[in-house]
């Protein structure tokens, strides 16, 4: 019933993908350490009157529930929850959830995401191996529990699920690049066989636009300006979208009649508006707009399709219903329930939704609605060993940039630390600056597990809306028009300045973290401007952007015009490669006076170990402290939850050496991951231990 339209255009590449939904995959950000030889150990203590320190697993491992959905027909609920430690889908009967089964065994890195298929025959979901993300596309048969591969191509190819449809329910529209690696395919696939028939071969398109029939109706191509047409299977087109809107228009689905087009368009506006497209000549007629913000979901009906309501996100995400009918269904739905909702999934006759409902202080709880009844049932809770918890309340704030931006950001503060409740400490305290990836993405309000778990530990967390995030109008996401390592930079430093000048931070004991393009912002920080910054915390961050750009994917390459190429520069131009070289840590090394921790997994396709291994290199010859965790069955983040919590149990304890908080320790963290300790070992504490006791498991599985 709900469709995400906040997913950018298939032009716009970001480093960090977006995360499975619903909290089935904890955040992948970032991690940090230190050494008591190098390093000295910070004064600041812990807050004394700090209450219970939250266990990493409650936090961090596998939820007990996730991603509530009930089948079309009604006669379903399925989620995801472990088996053996593992995600894997489980199905029970709506009346009876007390009968559920998992009908699927993965027993490696778990399921992220799944959907009904339209007959409530089959559950839907991708898996890829090791984090390599080439994607195959799976069925699961609901009465039976066999799982059939819909794309069983060769391990180097990338399939995903382009569509499926009411008309055609036993058929899925796979899309993979087997034929071209830099193009995508078109096949359909008959679920209950496998049989599989190629309908369209792509002449270069970078996206595909399918009706409800499953028949491909346009292409999206790349213009010589980066920019996007969109045109017909007869290569007319219906319109375009000028360079400066590719990252903020996007169109996303047909009507039922397959005569116009719904999307999401900012050409001719700042803040991207919810449009009907005539498919015979491209008029639009605006359905929903704002001037805060970009619409950032739409709820549609499940049977015609047409927009229920849409949803802005500024400071919190707020729904405005589209007919009266709806209006009291939110109405409903926001008086029974604390901070933000979404709508997970819905019957085919619109009789009950599952409703995912979650606030800062409260991990994500799944619920029925039952329209008719006006009944709100709660189905599960995502992590109930968090009930109780000490978790702490997150401020929405408005941050300035010294250039006179607006940067929407996020302050959780640690416990004990406002005793008064007016959003400020009594005292300034350690500081952790968490940046988001993407860089096209965003941080948004909400139940947090960084946060949370940072707060626990004694530290002030802030989370900046630097420019070039998402869903501010497009002015602010060509703000960041080659500022890379510039003013996108500017603004995390003007959060910073802002905390301390707020009394919030402590001026000298601030470090920054993130993973992707969050790592990438951690290496500038303490390259870049070292003083800021007491030490920093790297997570398939990228060292170079010249390395960076030239081993992106194949499938990466059609779109990188009206991207990387425009915010980055193009590594084939000599004077934009130097300069591109010069917006990187790896030309700073020697600016580096503070500990770092990096953290990689070695299949990454989007930023290649080869990034980490040359910054720490580079860190080593000059006998930098810094400390680098690998591990060889992840990709670009962290997986499987012994990775996460062996990678967050190194984090605690440099950060603890760092700024003085408090530090969970490793202890048997590392049991059950494939950690590497590839560098640095000494500079946190505990880990050279951590290392020994994982020596005799790691010799008897080489011997086995």
């Amino acid at each position: 019933m709900k469709r995400s339209v906040l997913a950018l255009s298939a032009l716009s590449i970001a480093l960090l993908g977006c995360n499975s939904a619903d909290d089935a995959q904890p955040d992948s950000s970032m991690s940090a350490a230190t050494d008591s030889a190098a390093v000295p150990a910070a004064e600041t203590a812990a807050p004394a009157a700090m209450p219970e320190l939250i266990e990493r697993e409650k936090i961090f491992g596998n939820p007990q529930q996730a991603q509530g959905r009930i089948s079309p027909d009604g006669q379903y609920v399925s989620w995801l929850a472990p088996v053996n430690n593992v995600l894997n889908v489980w199905v029970a009967p709506a009346d009876d959830l007390s009968a559920a089964r998992a009908i699927t065994q993965d027993a490696s890195r778990g399921i992220n995401n799944h959907f009904w298929s339209p007959d409530a025959k089959f559950v839907y979901y991708q898996q890829d191996k090791g984090g390599n993300e080439n994607f195959h596309v799976y069925a699961a048969n609901v009465e039976t529990g066999e799982v059939r591969d819909l794309s069983p191509f060769e391990e180097s190819v990338r399939a995903g699920i382009q569509a499926v449809s009411k008309e055609r329910p036993g058929e899925v529209l796979i899309a993979a690049n087997a034929r071209n690696p830099q193009l995508f395919d078109l096949y359909l696939v008959d679920v209950a066989t496998g049989e599989r028939e190629l309908v369209a071969e792509n002449p270069g398109y970078g996206g595909w636009l399918v009706d409800n029939t499953l028949t491909p109706r346009f292409g999206m191509k790349q213009t010589a300006t980066g920019g996007a047409d969109y045109v017909d299977m007869e290569g007319n087109t219906l319109f375009s979208v000028p360079v400066e809107d590719v990252l903020t228009t996007n169109a996303f689905g047909f009507d039922a009649t397959n005569n116009f087009i719904f999307a999401v368009d900012s050409r001719g506006r700042d803040k991207a508006a919810l449009v009907r497209m005539a498919v015979t000549d491209g008029s639009t007629e605006v359905l929903a707009e704002s001037d805060t913000a970009d619409i950032s979901d739409v709820l549609l009906d499940p049977n015609t399709f047409e927009p229920l309501a849409y949803a802005v996100d500024y400071l919190r995400n707020e729904w405005t219903p589209l007919n009266e009918e709806t209006g009291k269904d939110l109405a409903f739905l926001d008086d029974q329930l604390v901070g933000d909702f979404d709508i997970t999934s819905a019957t085919d006759d619109l009789s009950r939704v599952v409703v995912y409902a979650e606030s800062a202080q409260a991990p994500g709880v799944y619920l029925m609605y039952d329209r008719k009844a006006q009944t709100l049932t709660e189905l599960f809770s995502t992590r109930p060993d968090l009930a109780g918890a000490p978790l702490q309340p997150m401020q929405s704030v408005e941050i300035s940039s010294r250039d006179g931006l607006t940067l929407v950001s996020y302050l959780t503060l640690p416990p004990g630390s406002d005793a008064d409740g007016d959003g400020r400490p009594e005292s300034p305290q350690p500081m952790v600056l968490d940046v988001h990836g993407g860089p096209w993405a965003r941080d948004n309000y909400g139940y947090n597990a960084w946060h949370q778990w940072l707060a626990n530990r004694g530290y002030a967390v802030l989370s900046v809306n630097y420019r070039g995030s998402t869903g501010f109008g497009k002015d602010f996401v060509n703000a960041a028009v080659g500022e890379f390592a510039g003013k996108m930079h500017d603004d995390l430093i003007d959060g910073v300045n802002w905390a301390v000048s707020e009394g919030i931070a402590k001026e000298d004991q601030v470090a920054i973290a993130g993973g992707s393009y969050g790592g990438y912002a951690t290496l500038i920080g303490v390259s870049f401007t070292p003083d800021t910054f007491a030490c920093g915390v790297d997570l398939v961050g990228p060292s170079s952007l010249v390395t960076l750009i030239e081993s992106f994917p194949d499938y990466w390459k059609p779109f990188l015009e009206g991207s990387w190429f425009k915010y980055v520069g193009d590594p084939s131009d000599a004077d934009e490669r130097a300069d591109m070289y010069n917006r990187s840590a790896i030309s700073r090394v020697d600016d580096i006076s503070v500990p770092l921790l990096i953290g990689q997994g070695q299949n990454d396709p989007r930023v290649t170990k080869n990034e980490s291994d040359q910054l720490v290199a580079a860190m080593d010859e000059r006998e930098l402290p810094v400390t680098y965790v690998n591990f060889p069955d992840e990709g670009h983040g962290f997986v499987r939850p012994e990775n996460r919590l062996a990678f967050y149990s190194v984090m605690e304890g440099f950060l603890s050496r760092c700024l003085g908080g408090r530090a969970e320790p490793i202890g048997d963290a590392f049991a059950g991951s494939s950690v590497e300790i590839l560098h640095g070992e000494q500079y946190v504490e505990g880990l050279a231990a951590a290392v020994e006791k994982m020596k005799p498991a790691a010799e008897a599985a080489a011997e086995g």
